[in-house]
């Protein structure tokens, strides 16, 4: 789960991780009374979405008087803001964080993540702040400083002491990073973080140090336990079908492509999205329904892949566990009775109840098309996708 910058913020303020003061804006009328509020120009008016790249898409800019706030957040406000994270579509801009300027003397990296391969939360920093850090670790990898920290024993001012000095902080400035970086990875920890990123943490003219910008991701496997965090959900920056997916405790993440797919289990959805594109065709989605979906979990799932309108034909392949195939027999025939089914669906089952499932598909009186096996599938999701 994502949140946005303002909500990252409201976290480290919880941690007494040091910020410019700001406060989010939702109306033109609003930015200028926050400015007003801060009672000092320069303020940066910055965009809020779900996406970095910000700056470079025109959704960061400076304003010197409250008649640049009115002007930069009416341009910000309501634009369709294009980064290369958010892809061409864009994303609608409906808030803004309107935020105090400072004099900056240098821009750091800061980020921790969990790093699966060694079981241990990888912290990074990098003297190269204000840069995609992909970048950076793809043209200048030495300028990213690594220290991992194993959960189990925790974080120790070493680790942080090995940052700084990665960072050629100075000795008053270590003083204050230490403290810094250990709560960030408390809050890492406690809210059961997937992603804690400040891109840039500045050092002020006045010796300070602080996280100009903030991105927090959580894991959505524990979001359940923290109700606060429920809160800061945003439903319009999430893609419509994967909300209505969610609802149903449905594994749905869009894609680009023309082939949608239902797959029950994520290893056969990843080995099915790549049957799709040897196929000559691209995936518009990954589904899985799980091993013990219902009837109305799998209605649910081919429904909404059919509101894709890019969807020029349906993958669907179950091996059948927990899942009988004549439940999910049941539940494509119900779906495909009570929505307009105009693009071919090919269905391959192996497992339990197969036979049952097949017949009841074949009694539907519908074009639903029963593949023997994962080759036969192939061939035709393959005819699909010439067209």
């Amino acid at each position: 789960m994502k949140i946005h910058e303002y909500q990252a913020k409201e976290l480290f303020q919880k941690f007494d991780v040091p910020i410019p003061r700001g406060k989010v804006a939702f109306s033109v009328e609003e930015a200028k009374s926050i400015a007003a509020e801060l009672g000092t120009f320069p303020v940066m008016i910055k965009a809020q979405i779900h996406a970095g790249g910000r700056g470079k898409g025109g959704g960061v800019k400076l304003a010197k008087t409250a008649s640049g706030v009115e002007e930069m957040a009416a341009s910000i406000l309501g634009m369709t803001l294009v980064t290369h994270q958010t892809g061409p579509e864009g994303r609608l801009v409906r808030k803004l964080l309107v935020e105090e300027g400072l004099e900056i003397e240098k821009e750091l990296y800061l980020g921790m993540l969990p790093d699966r391969s060694t079981a241990k939360v990888t912290l990074m920093a990098s003297e190269a702040g204000g840069m995609d850090i992909e970048e950076v670790a793809a043209k200048t990898p030495e300028k990213i400083v690594k220290v991992q920290v194993d959960p189990l024993l925790g974080f120790e001012a070493f680790h942080a002491r090995r940052l700084a000095f990665g960072l050629n902080l100075s000795p008053e400035l270590v003083k204050l990073f230490i403290p810094m970086v250990t709560k960030l990875y408390q809050l890492f920890c406690d809210y059961d973080c997937s992603l804690v990123e400040i891109n840039p943490l500045i050092i002020t003219k006045d010796k300070k140090i602080l996280a100009l910008d903030a991105k927090v991701n959580f894991d959505d496997n524990a979001v359940f336990r923290h109700k606060d965090i429920q809160a800061y959900r945003d439903l319009d920056e999430e893609d419509p079908a994967e909300v209505e997916a969610s609802k149903y405790n449905l594994n749905y993440i869009k894609m680009d492509g023309n082939i949608g797919n239902m797959v029950n289990g994520a290893g056969l959805a990843m080995a099915t999205m790549d049957i799709i594109k040897l196929a000559g065709a691209e995936p518009a989605n990954f589904l899985d329904v799980g091993g013990g979906a219902s009837e109305e979990m799998v209605e649910n799932g081919f429904r909404i892949i059919l509101s894709d309108p890019r969807v020029k034909g349906v993958f669907i392949n179950i091996f059948g566990g927990i899942l009988r195939c004549d439940v999910l027999a049941q539940g494509v025939v119900g779906a495909a009775k009570k929505v307009d089914v105009k693009v071919p669906v090919v269905i391959r089952m192996e497992g339990t109840n197969v036979e049952k499932g097949r017949q009841i598909l074949e009694a539907s009186g519908m074009n639903l098309i029963v593949a023997q096996d994962l080759t036969d599938a192939a061939q035709k999701v393959a005819t699909i996708a010439k067209g």
